[in-house]
């Protein structure tokens, strides 16, 4: 009779069997098919990427689905058409024409030196003001082409579509200061003189010093600094970065108050008062053609600084001025100084106290007027 053979196991061998079994049935992605999920992933990432950088396309003033039209507007020379809106004595009876250059997050409408200027002195100064949408804003059309010169050249065919004459006045007013210096340099031979309301200034044109651009850059608060920083190294970005909902945008973008001067949010409730009736106007067409578009152009790469413009009025039959309010928590009067010692054919205004919105002050709009006219 056979008998069984009793085999005896080790407790370690049998760890080590069950071990082995368990290792060789976990289950294992191919390497193939894990490579391909990766790869989908990533293109599916980046697609998602393209398309939050990709503002929508915008509302055209006159379109089917647009906002109507409902100022004046000339046709320029590329087919856009520039809203404007006329204030002050008739035009054909003033002695003095201005353009008006609205700032950042602004329309026609916004025209403090005709709206804050008594009629009276209007009148018996012979003033007619004509203000206008800059591209995108209000009711002009949107120009994706736009650069430091052809702002001007709009300038210029606003006058001569209007009849101003061979010679007209410029006022800009923060972001539209840059307007003015673009007509100071590419129309200078049009100009019977120009006022430059606390312009903006770029804290990359090259001529600042380091050390006062720097300082000057990081009072801003951190996120307009990477704002800032994103217009002038990445403007394909400043749609995603202004429109995310992860971090704070740009302060002017999102209306915040932190910026402002203790000045400023005084004259501000008397400000936003004249603005309830068309806010919603200024950014219709969509932010960035308008306000994104702004920066891009403001902070981007510029093909020359204010510092390399010469003297336009060299036999003094013209005058520029430049005003600052010296608390202006938006442009910092230090890199504003440098420039005007610089320039020393600009007449500078340092206003005490002031801050960037100094011109809706009782009574500086006159001032300001009377010292580009030159008159009393």
């Amino acid at each position: 009779m056979a008998t069984g053979i009793n085999r005896k196991i080790s407790a370690a061998s049998a760890r080590s069997h069950t071990r082995r079994a368990n290792k060789s049935s976990s289950f294992q992605i191919p390497s193939g098919i894990l490579k391909t999920t990766l790869a989908v992933l990533f293109i599916g990432f980046l697609a998602w990427a393209y398309q939050a950088t990709q503002p929508p396309p915008p509302s055209i003033c006159g379109s089917p689905d647009g906002p109507p039209i409902t100022a004046p507007r000339i046709k320029l020379r590329d087919g856009r058409h520039l809203a404007y809106k006329g204030h002050g004595v008739p035009k054909d009876e003033a002695k003095y024409k201005i353009i008006s250059v609205h700032g950042f997050s602004g329309c026609r409408h916004d025209t403090v030196v005709a709206d804050t200027l008594s009629p009276d002195v209007a009148k018996d100064l012979g003033i007619y003001i004509v203000s206008f949408d800059r591209p995108g804003y209000g009711e002009s059309d949107p120009d994706p082409n736009r650069t430091l010169k052809s702002i001007a050249l709009d300038v210029e065919e606003l006058a001569d579509q209007l009849g101003l004459g061979s010679k007209f006045y410029v006022v800009g007013v923060s972001m539209g200061g840059q307007v003015v210096w673009n007509c100071l340099k590419h129309i200078p031979h049009r100009l019977a003189g120009a006022a430059l309301l606390a312009p903006v200034i770029n804290f990359w044109w090259h001529d600042l010093p380091a050390n006062l651009t720097t300082e000057a850059y990081s009072q801003n608060k951190l996120h307009d600094q990477w704002a800032m920083r994103v217009a002038h190294y990445a403007p394909w970005l400043t749609y995603w970065w202004n429109t995310q909902k992860w971090f704070p945008i740009c302060s002017a973008i999102s209306r915040s108050l932190d910026m402002l001067s203790k000045q400023d949010k005084e004259l501000l409730i008397k400000l936003m008062d004249d603005k309830d009736d068309y806010v919603a106007q200024v950014r219709q067409q969509g932010e960035y053609e308008s306000v994104h578009r702004d920066l891009n152009i403001g902070f981007g790469r510029w093909e020359y600084t204010p510092l390399e413009i010469q003297n336009p009025f060299p036999n003094n039959e013209g005058s520029v001025h430049l005003w600052q309010g010296d608390e202006d928590m938006l442009v910092p009067v230090t890199l504003q100084r440098y420039i005007v010692q610089n320039l020393p054919w600009i007449h500078y205004h340092e206003l005490p106290g002031s801050g960037h919105l100094f011109p809706h002050a009782d009574g500086v709009s006159e001032t300001i007027l009377k010292s580009l006219l030159g008159v009393k």
